[in-house]
């Protein structure tokens, strides 16, 4: 998947999750074969992105780099804190 697709479905889950999908922002940087994705949303929506023990986000992260791996690229997603 190319680092637009990839912006894309982070952005598409995210906004499945939380209460304000509007406030939902994906950043996108490629290094060569190497995509870093940077989400922030809401800060009340931070647990529901983030889920117990880290469990959503590590799922959402495990979905990215299967669908990274397909085309031989590989994805790092951070959950920028709010300000």
């Amino acid at each position: 998947m190319k680092g637009e697709n990839l912006q894309e479905l982070v952005e598409f889950v995210a906004q499945s999750l939380v209460d304000q999908p509007t406030k939902v922002e994906v950043n996108k940087y490629q290094r060569g074969n190497s995509v870093q994705l940077e989400l922030h949303v809401a800060p009340p929506d931070m647990g529901r992105v983030i889920g117990k023990s880290g469990r959503v986000a590590n799922a959402v992260r495990t979905l990215l780099k299967v669908a990274a791996a397909r085309d031989g690229n590989r994805v790092n997603l951070d959950i920028a804190e709010p300000n």
